[in-house]
């Protein structure tokens, strides 16, 4: 470690001596790139980075997976019903009181098995995605540093020091990770983060033809997702895990996980 601290010392002291590029190591991620910015921050706009997050207003999900394909064509999420980046689950409360959780298929909307009608009491739709923690469980047990924060907040995937371990899968207390089949690494939401930085919506949320979903900039007074935490009973998916998300929910029922 000596060796490297002082040969990493000698090439800072010599590369603007011989007109070289030097950038060092970012704490919090992969390293910069010399003489550019760091990965996935193409239009990133200056000063303070956006703080993005994302709103889901229950009470308006129709269950019409148009958000789910959108990802999946946007994202190259392979076409397996068992792979996506976000996708939509129907709770149903029978007359009973059980509970049945069904996900909904891409391109239909019907979930794979269907309550009879007369023995429902209550039935809506929830749309889940990766919940962009501040505190991300998967950052934490990443032994390589593949999954790390952007300035923006949004948990990214590196792909080219992503080893395909599988723990942040398994840490992940939403479910939102997979197994990506044909680049064998960890793949899952990142709030569309080639377009949200170019000031384009996710494609999920421009979809929508409820607008359902509402995405902005969780510190900026003028964002439409402002405006939606000011007016609206916030709730948050597992809350006690105190993984601080940023996707929020409105008019959330108490059976919702």
């Amino acid at each position: 470690m000596q060796r490297r601290g002082f040969l990493a010392g000698l090439a800072a002291f010599l590369a603007p001596i011989l007109g070289l590029p030097f950038r060092r190591a970012r704490a919090d991620g992969p390293p910069e790139q010399a003489g550019g910015a760091p990965p996935h921050a193409a239009g990133k706009p200056a000063g303070k980075p956006r703080r993005f997050g994302m709103a889901i207003q229950v009470d308006r999900c129709i269950g019409c997976t148009r958000c789910m394909d959108a990802c999946k064509a946007e994202n190259n999420v392979p076409k397996e019903p068992f792979f996506f980046r976000t996708w939509v689950e129907q709770y149903t409360i029978k007359t009973d009181g059980e509970l049945v959780v069904r996900s909904l298929k891409t391109g239909n909307g019907k979930p794979s098995e269907s309550v009879p009608e007369r023995e429902i009491m209550r039935s809506f739709f929830v749309p889940k995605l990766c919940n962009q923690c501040d505190h991300p469980p998967c950052v934490q047990v990443c032994p390589v540093g593949a999954t790390f924060r952007s300035p923006e907040g949004v948990v990214l995937v590196d792909e080219e020091r992503c080893i395909g371990c599988r723990y942040c899968i398994q840490a992940c207390p939403y479910g939102a990770r997979y197994l990506h089949p044909d680049t064998k690494t960890a793949d899952k939401c990142t709030f569309c983060y080639h377009r949200t930085t170019r000031d384009l919506l996710p494609a999920c949320v421009e979809v929508c033809p409820t607008s359902a979903r509402i995405f902005g900039d969780l510190d900026n007074v003028a964002s439409p997702l402002t405006r939606f935490k000011r007016m609206k009973k916030i709730h948050t998916l597992k809350p006690d895990l105190n993984t601080e998300p940023k996707v929020l929910y409105s008019d959330l029922d108490g059976v919702v996980r």
